[in-house]
């Protein structure tokens, strides 16, 4: 049998994430129904998917049971999903358009848009709670606790107060690094995590190998975002172009300028891939995915 291709691969993870994802989420019939259908159009039917594809990905190098990865993978994009719908309201980014639709409070109202967030992250951590993703229990509530961290105030809820109130300020490098690794960087993070512990268990320096190439992703993937936001177009990037300058916002191209910011880019793809190296084939998925996020166009 002939092995998949990168492309065919993606394809195939992005709409077993799909399926998977209109059976985790509250059918649109179920009262209050107004609630679940805008829960249904903030998660389903857009997005590249690229923290379930890590997640299965991180999950092939310990031979993870896609059916866990699934699951995983499902908490993390409802979570992604619920700080998209909070980012882009009126009292954060103020957007009108996430891949290439009305946001939600535009499709709905405020008050929809605040709930839909809220209980989209509820419905993450009781649907990683409600099966086993590991064959430990202690494990999995340690697994549990990492989302919740990664998530919370010291994860990206904190990360995005800190861009709020970096508006129209100078970052240094280490300061705008600081910012993304918990804004963007912790959930991507965790994607990797907890893919890897949903599989067989690795050693203190492998787990130490895997964090730091998620840490690396985390950063490269804000900086490929800050690029395509200076250079594609809103039809492109299914959200609103140019926002993040308009905004006075730091970023690693206001801060770099086009040209350095991508050499930071590949040369946190080439750390990444050289970590990987040493996991052998098993982490073929995971380094493909690497240089798909730092090449992507939108």
């Amino acid at each position: 049998m002939t092995a998949a291709t990168f492309s065919q691969w993606m394809g195939d993870i992005q709409q077993r994430t799909e399926s998977a994802l209109d059976q985790a989420l509250p059918d649109a019939e179920i009262v209050p129904a107004r609630l679940h259908e805008a829960m249904r159009y903030a998660v389903l039917g857009g997005g590249k998917r690229v923290r379930p594809l890590l997640v299965h990905a991180a999950g092939q190098l310990t031979g993870a049971a896609p059916e866990r990865l699934d699951r995983v993978a499902c908490a993390i994009e409802m979570i992604h999903a619920y700080s998209l719908v909070h980012d882009d309201m009126p009292c954060m980014d103020d957007d009108v358009l996430r891949r290439g639709k009305p946001t939600v409070h535009v499709q709905y109202d405020d008050a929809t848009a605040l709930l839909v967030g809220d209980a989209l992250q509820t419905q993450a951590f009781q649907h990683i709670a409600d099966a086993a993703v590991s064959d430990d229990p202690q494990r999995q509530i340690a697994m549990i606790r990492q989302l919740a961290q990664a998530t919370g105030s010291r994860g990206m809820c904190g990360g995005q107060a800190i861009d709020l109130a970096s508006v129209g300020l100078q970052l240094s490098l280490a300061e705008l690094e600081f910012m993304h690794i918990h804004k963007t960087g912790a959930l991507i993070r965790a994607s990797i995590n907890l893919g890897v512990q949903c599989g067989r268990l690795l050693d203190d320096d492998e787990m130490a190998s895997l964090d730091h190439v998620g840490k690396v992703i985390g950063l490269l993937f804000q900086i490929v975002d800050d690029i395509l936001d200076t250079e594609a177009d809103t039809a492109t990037l299914g959200k609103t172009a140019g926002k993040d300058a308009a905004n006075d916002k730091p970023t690693y191209v206001s801060l770099l300028g086009v040209t350095r910011a991508r050499e930071l880019a590949e040369e946190m793809c080439q750390d990444a891939l050289d970590r990987l190296a040493a996991f052998g084939e098993s982490s073929q998925r995971l380094a493909e995915l690497t240089r798909f996020i730092v090449r992507r166009q939108f």
